[in-house]
């Protein structure tokens, strides 16, 4: 289980000068393959700007980030999407659902952003459907299913092309008890076929699924769970 992650010493600072913000304040980690991840902070603690990173969304003001043993802190844009479109499946807590498109059609959309041809594109976004038990509503549109469903389509939507990680921000923020459990079992179901999930929330019940805990307050961690146990399944 090699390492997939590696932040060395990373600051984000807004505004330098007199009145700068530091989100991120000199943090370092690292993440292996296979590992079901949980960041958690409040409001305002840098949790955010740490997933941003993480997820080639923006890069640090100093640090380095490794992914997949390739330096990413100073890719342009375009380089950037590149990473994201074939290392990273987002799952975010408002959906992030085409109202106007099928279960179907929001789960081909990136695929198609790929460049992967109609057959493949339908195929795979039918098995990611499987996948998340959403088969019956592949013809329903997002106003047409509960709150859960819609999310279920976001993760389908996230694995369909098979990213080595999954980054989930606030995955169950807007979800009920019922549905929250059900995200949360097909996140450890992803994690148990493979994939390296890094899950982002400010809910400590949430977290305590996770394999691994990591706490930031006020851009820097304060609390690592599973660091050294993590450390040790690789030696």
């Amino acid at each position: 289980m090699g390492a997939l992650v590696e932040v060395r010493d990373i600051c984000k600072v807004y505004n330098p000068g007199e009145n700068e913000v530091r989100a991120l304040d000199h943090v370092s980690l690292t993440i292996y393959e296979n590992e079901f991840v949980a960041i958690i902070g409040q409001s305002g603690s840098g949790k955010s700007t740490l997933m941003n990173m993480l997820g080639c969304l923006d890069v640090p003001t100093s640090g380095d980030y490794y992914l997949h043993g390739q330096n990413v802190s100073n890719m342009s844009d375009n380089e950037l999407s590149d990473v994201r479109n074939k290392e990273i499946g987002f799952i975010f807590q408002g959906f992030n659902l085409i109202a106007g498109l099928t279960a179907m059609e929001n789960v081909e959309l990136p695929l198609i952003y790929r460049g992967v041809g109609k057959r493949e594109r339908l195929k795979l976004a039918d098995i990611a459907l499987k996948k998340v038990g959403l088969e019956n509503r592949k013809g329903h549109k997002p106003s047409e299913m509960s709150g859960g469903q819609q999310q279920r389509v976001a993760i389908a939507r996230a694995i369909a092309q098979a990213p080595p990680i999954i980054l989930a921000d606030e995955p169950t923020g807007n979800l009920d008890s019922g549905s929250s459990k059900e995200i949360m079992g097909i996140l450890r179901t992803l994690n148990e076929e493979g994939r390296t999930v890094i899950l982002i929330t400010h809910d400590n019940e949430i977290a305590e699924q996770a394999k691994r805990v990591i706490k930031i307050i006020d851009g820097k961690i304060v609390q690592d769970s599973g660091c050294q146990k993590a450390r040790s399944d690789t030696e």
